[in-house]
């Protein structure tokens, strides 16, 4: 006998009409379904009540806690309540899911129960608000840049989730929409592998109906990937600063025919200890894990990047003759971006 699906449906404050219409299309296809009231208030009670006597199971945050934590808050429960679920599927309350583009995860989290399943919606259809378009634009741009991962919708509520799936998530950090994100971010470290299904794209009055705050929660979410800029940012300015220092303190040199220069010792005695100031950081805060492997491959990528940035730098000041400093600054932020991936997919992976 094939296992059932659990739909979960975060609200808060929602469309009576419009989440009413949606339960019920929802009831016709599905049996177990669990609704979490995150916090709208007493005006909503006897909303909720009706739902309830769908017979459906409905979820009660005495205040607003976020989305986050209500699809944790529902996880929970379905694990500690269902024995018999393959897993489950959380849909938006706002009437950007259709039933059948639903029935689509369902069809690929079945085949699939141990990955990741999202539904995508295309962002070049002219009903896209702006805002949307350009805010998963960036934010895909950003994940494929800092996490490594290629998604086309970074931002959907539609998804699937395998029983042992829900379980490595339930603990995630996240209360509100950056949960959502950092799922995706997670799914790298906890090997769960993502799935797109291509959805229909719904937006209703201009996506007026969503609580998502493009200013607090984008800040929320960004805010992830700052600690990366911030410790690369904190130890390059370190590693300029002493670049400027020792190619003024040092007497000119000029060794084995010109190949070692001043430039080039500046440069290795900044990147030294800049280096141990950015593997402490990295190691400590940013991606939180280190042995004695990464340590070792840490400082084999330090000496590899500084050979290079030194003999480049040194040659284009040759060539060009402007400022070693500004020069310096233009290949160095070169090589921080292949720096991060690197430290990323090699030296820090778990």
């Amino acid at each position: 006998m094939e296992k059932d699906i659990v739909i979960i449906v975060p609200s808060y404050k929602p469309d009576k009409e419009i989440m009413m219409e949606f339960i019920k299309e929802l009831k016709k296809t599905y049996e177990k379904i669990v609704v979490v009231n995150d916090g709208s208030g007493d005006e909503f009670d006897s909303f909720f009540k009706e739902i309830e006597l769908l017979d459906i199971k409905v979820l009660k945050h005495s205040v607003n806690l976020g989305k986050g934590r209500a699809i944790k808050t529902a996880f929970n429960f379905i694990l500690n309540e269902y024995k018999d679920v393959i897993g489950t599927i959380t849909a938006d309350c706002d009437g950007q899911h259709y039933v059948e583009d639903i029935k689509k995860i369902e069809e690929k989290l079945r085949e699939n129960p141990n990955k990741l399943i999202i539904g995508c919606r295309k962002f070049d259809e002219k009903q896209v608000p702006w805002k949307s378009k350009a805010g998963n634009k960036i934010t895909r741009t950003v994940f494929l840049m800092f996490v490594g991962i290629k998604i086309s919708d970074t931002q959907t509520g539609l998804r699937g989730f395998g029983i042992e799936t829900m379980k490595k998530f339930i603990s995630i950090l996240g209360e509100r929409y950056e949960y959502e994100t950092n799922m995706l971010i997670e799914c790298k470290e906890k090997e769960v592998e993502i799935e797109e299904v291509k959805i229909q794209t719904v937006y209703i009055r201009n996506n007026s109906l969503s609580h998502f705050d493009a200013l607090r929660d984008s800040w929320k979410i960004y805010k992830l990937f700052m600690k990366y800029i911030l410790s690369s940012l904190g130890s390059f300015v370190v590693d300029i600063i002493l670049f400027s220092i020792f190619v003024k303190i040092l007497p000119d040199i000029q060794w084995l025919k010109g190949v070692i220069t001043t430039i080039v010792i500046a440069t290795i005695i900044a990147r030294v200890i800049s280096s141990l100031f950015n593997f402490a950081i990295n190691s400590k805060i940013v991606f939180k894990h280190s042995t004695k492997s990464s340590i070792i491959k840490y400082f084999i990528l330090v000496i590899i990047q500084m050979l290079i940035s030194a003999f480049v730098v040194s040659k284009l000041f040759k060539i060009l003759g402007i400022s070693s400093t500004l020069i310096k600054i233009i290949v160095d932020v070169i090589i921080f971006i292949v720096n991060f991936v690197i430290q990323r997919e090699w030296i820090f992976k778990r």
